[in-house]
């Protein structure tokens, strides 16, 4: 693949997973614009890279700020590399699920990565190529109960990238998701406190409950997912696209 530029753009990088792509594309060589809404935590991850970070404080639940987040990307040149990483969970019954919230997670979990996806891959494919990867989730496969806003929107985000593979495969620009189990996340901490008010078992019981959730017991690292982001967007995986890779101990069977 050649593309003018060994360059990556990371969504929700400020923390857990985007952190640790960040990093992981850091010690690969690759210059990388992290975009979160903590501009702070952003501040610190350029300063730890001695400078292979460009922070961009981004709320990607907001069209405009993608779009000119894109085109301030773009006359930096082409990246070489999408991670549609952001993402938020509503946990709740459906019937306290309100709009606003469906509304809210399908902004941040589908259409940020679209627009992403419509505003970088045209350059990419006239650059010679890219790779884009879109985190999903085991939620993109089966349904989860008190998630059905998130449930559909990872179901969403498998589908666009589907179809964005089968689309611009000719043009040397492949497109994945990574479908993580439990992570050790901020969602994993909110989903431990959540067990915990509601059975009265303490958060190492319900991190061990979720752990168990998966064949081999343990949570995943966000380090092992970065991991595989690096090895798609690799030359080695030159002609891999439109695959869901899930990365949950075997939880899926």
């Amino acid at each position: 693949m050649t593309t003018t530029q060994k360059t990556a753009v990371v969504t929700g990088a400020s923390r857990g997973i985007g952190k640790a792509l960040v990093q992981a594309y850091v010690k690969e060589g690759y210059q990388v614009w992290a975009l979160a809404r903590a501009a702070e935590a952003l501040e610190e991850l350029a300063r730890e890279s001695g400078g292979a970070v460009k922070p961009l404080a981004v709320d990607v639940a907001d069209e405009g700020a993608v779009l000119a987040a894109s085109k301030r990307i773009l006359e930096g040149g082409t990246p070489r590399v999408l991670v549609n990483n952001a993402g938020i969970s509503v946990s709740a019954p459906l019937h306290k699920t309100t709009t606003e919230d469906y509304r809210r997670v399908m902004k941040v979990n589908v259409e940020a990565p679209f627009l992403f996806c419509r505003e970088l891959i045209p350059a990419m494919a006239a650059a010679g190529g890219g790779r884009v990867i879109n985190i999903g989730s085991m939620a993109a496969t089966r349904g989860v109960k008190y998630t059905s806003a998130y449930c559909a929107s990872k179901h969403a985000l498998l589908g666009l990238t589907k179809s964005l593979a089968a689309e611009w495969a000719r043009k040397n620009v492949t497109v994945n998701i990574v479908n993580p189990g439990w992570v050790e996340t901020d969602m994993l901490t909110n989903a431990k406190a959540a067990i915990s008010k509601s059975t009265g078992r303490s958060e190492q019981e319900a991190h061990a409950a979720l752990a168990n959730m998966n064949a081999m017991g343990r949570v995943i690292q966000p380090e092992e997912v970065a991991a595989l982001c690096v090895f798609l967007s690799s030359d080695a995986a030159a002609t891999i696209t439109g695959a869901a890779y899930n990365i949950d101990g075997g939880e899926a069977g």
